[in-house]
């Protein structure tokens, strides 16, 4: 597969050696965001900012977490439960890229990958924290009450080893990603990346058990979290987690919108973040 040559894709070393794929697009002495995609997702979710006037402005990162897209897909379980590998990830990506004091936009599953940076890491290297649709709790009842039903009805299709039961599961999740049903195009956009994850990288992201709370509370970096009001997949209860968690977050939901608003209202969601970056960076 050959990486689309305008946002100079290479290999960073990432936790316990696992290569990591990067992207970037924007001038490196502008202000820079790094995002981190969601569970079964790849970078190429974040194409509407890569392509977008927030390059313009700002540099722009984004990974393909290990176990996703072109990363390296280690078979042992351990690789994923760690949350130092997944922090040695982002750290090092921050590092090979010369990114000061990047602002993490995390979706989803990112929530909880952003907690594993700043609990190894601590606060000082990042300008601040973006939660896009993020969970940030994972493995207790608490946890459960905040997924939405059809997610947990999916999830044992999803971890399954059978590959129609598995394409099946992953269909209806990408279903579920957006509030306005996908177009042909789309559709199968997505399809493709969730279906090149895979089921033991699915598992091993589910048997984690995360308790971020003191994470939350001690969070001193400016803090955005964006919700889309109809999200079925991590609902709006996960925003209001992280809002009592965090008494200075500012947030954003935006209505008629699912999972994934950086894709279905992009334009006012770059608009939001593009503001939140300059607050950080001012």
């Amino acid at each position: 597969m050959k990486p689309d040559p305008r946002f100079h894709g290479r290999f960073v070393e990432g936790g316990g050696g696992v290569k990591v794929f990067v992207e970037t697009a924007g001038d490196p002495a502008n202000p820079p965001i790094l995002f981190i995609h969601g569970f079964s997702q790849c970078r190429l979710a974040w194409d509407r900012q890569f392509e977008s006037p927030l390059a313009a402005e700002f540099h722009l990162a984004r990974l393909d977490l290990r176990g996703h897209g072109l990363s390296d897909k280690p078979q042992q379980a351990a690789a994923y439960q760690n949350g130092k590998h997944w922090a040695d990830d982002v750290h090092a990506v921050i590092q090979a890229l010369g990114l000061k004091r990047p602002v993490l936009s995390g979706w989803s599953y990112g929530g909880h990958i952003m907690c594993d940076y700043v609990r190894h890491y601590g606060q000082e290297p990042i300008g601040g924290l973006h939660f896009v649709d993020a969970a940030t709790e994972l493995g207790s009842d608490d946890a459960s009450k905040m997924l939405g039903p059809a997610l947990l009805a999916l999830a044992p299709a999803l971890l399954s080893n059978n590959a129609a039961e598995s394409s099946l599961a992953l269909q209806s999740l990408v279903d579920l990603l957006t509030h306005a049903e996908l177009d042909p195009h789309d559709f199968y956009f997505f399809l493709g990346f969730n279906a090149a994850v895979p089921p033991h990288v699915r598992q091993a992201l589910f048997d984690r058990k995360l308790e971020n709370r003191e994470v939350l509370r001690g969070l001193k970096v400016p803090v955005l979290i964006t919700h889309g009001r109809e999200d079925q997949l991590v609902l709006p209860t996960a925003a209001d987690f992280i809002a009592r968690h965090v008494a200075h977050a500012a947030r954003v939901d935006y209505p008629r919108c699912g999972h994934a608003p950086f894709f279905e209202v992009a334009d006012q969601f770059n608009r939001d973040l593009g503001a939140f970056v300059r607050r950080c960076h001012r």
